[in-house]
């Protein structure tokens, strides 16, 4: 299992702008601190740490932060119309476009996705593929 991701930012703020604009809606809690930000899922008592977690961390050498080349990170939705929502609401809070939220014929008949691109270049997918609602062939 996946304990935690990181990316690194030169621009905590923008950053958090963009982050907090889908993960807060997705259950993730934020903790700040000159170290960066951590986003995780809440902790029940008695239960195990939902993973993965996820961090914004300046880098460590004190270079600029760079994408990776073919490196992307998925976050789930509940429902398409979620996708939607925090597509849009991560492009106001500084994301790019990099694929509107709708079906891929590439891709199983029930995965609904939107990608970006975080501040930083990151990118970043945001699917939903709830068994419950309407596929790609209706």
């Amino acid at each position: 299992m996946i304990a935690y991701v990181t990316v690194g930012a030169d621009d905590i703020a923008g950053a958090k702008r963009f982050y907090s604009a889908f993960l807060l809606a997705l259950g993730y809690g934020l903790k700040e601190g000159p170290e960066g930000l951590s986003y995780a899922l809440p902790v029940q008592p008695g239960q195990f740490p939902v993973l993965p977690d996820f961090y914004v961390k300046p880098t460590f050498d004190g270079k600029p932060a760079t994408a990776g080349n073919g490196v992307m990170i998925a976050f789930e939705a509940r429902t398409q119309s979620q996708v939607r929502e925090l597509h849009a609401a991560a492009l106001a809070a500084g994301g790019f476009d990099e694929g509107q939220p709708g079906f891929r014929a590439s891709y199983g008949p029930r995965f609904y996705v939107g990608y970006l691109r975080d501040p930083q270049g990151n990118k970043i997918a945001l699917f939903s593929s709830n068994p419950s609602e309407p596929g790609r062939d209706g």
